[in-house]
């Protein structure tokens, strides 16, 4: 986004709202915008949790706001706009993160409700979220979106229909308002996340979490640092000629393949 500082990596006080806000790649990034001259604002559905995460970036000198909302409640999400333009005006940054994983079952067995849920969670909100700022965005000649994919929108997964369907979508839907917002310099990317230390990965068996980190190229997990590093950057004019993009930050997964 253009801002007059000497750093395309800062932003001049541009506003970014940020989904999925409290933990993780979301609390990584957003401390990383406030840190940058970004006034960011945290959304999250767990009031404490994105409070406290709102709290520090102020006590380390960022400018933050936060709303607790459920962002696959389109009231709730619409609230959650409204409340970000009024405390810091038109929102020129969107991080569309906030995701949900479903469960793990055969195709054939998955719930109708849970396969909807998945896809009003990780799709079809960040859909609503666009038609809410991206008209404005427009209209000013500037801003960028991003959205949060996983390895799941470039391959498929056993028994995580839902998951995999949403997020091959959420890609399609990036690349879709990249070629349309583009000629007003509005971008458009999706990151894509390999295995990063995030709460969701802490909750998996030790020992399979080591069998994953093998699997990596780099033998290695990700952190959320690293991953929020990349997000900052596709949101900052340091990406001015990136749009349309799915993103990696995976230690090599996607790009390689492992034979024997």
């Amino acid at each position: 986004m253009h801002n007059k500082s000497t750093s395309k990596l800062t932003f001049d006080g541009d506003s970014i709202l940020v989904t999925g806000a409290s933990t993780g790649i979301g609390r990584a990034t957003a401390g990383l915008l406030a840190a940058r001259g970004a006034r960011v604002f945290l959304v999250a559905r767990r009031r404490e949790v994105v409070e406290t995460a709102a709290r520090e970036i102020r006590e380390a000198g960022g400018i933050a706001e936060c709303l607790a909302a459920d962002i696959s409640d389109r009231d709730q999400l619409d609230a959650a706009i409204d409340a970000a333009e009024a405390a810091f005006g038109p929102l020129y940054g969107l991080f569309a993160n906030a995701g949900s994983g479903g469960r793990f079952a055969a195709a054939g067995d998955y719930d109708d409700a849970e396969f909807d849920a998945v896809l009003r969670t990780n799709l079809t909100s960040p859909f609503w979220a666009v038609k809410r700022v991206l008209p404005g965005m427009m209209a000013r000649g500037r801003g960028t979106l991003l959205f949060t994919g996983s390895l799941a929108s470039a391959r498929g997964m056993a028994n995580n229909a839902a998951y995999v369907a949403s997020k091959h979508g959420l890609l399609g839907l990036a690349r879709a308002i990249a070629i349309e917002a583009a000629p007003a310099n509005v971008r458009s990317n999706c990151l894509i996340p390999g295995f990063i230390e995030t709460p969701m990965m802490a909750a998996i068996d030790p020992a399979a979490l080591a069998g994953l980190a093998r699997s990596i190229p780099q033998k290695r997990m990700g952190s959320a640092e690293e991953a929020g590093e990349v997000a900052a950057f596709l949101l900052s004019e340091a990406a001015s000629h990136v749009t349309g993009q799915s993103w990696s930050v995976d230690g090599g997964v996607l790009g390689t393949l492992a034979v024997g």
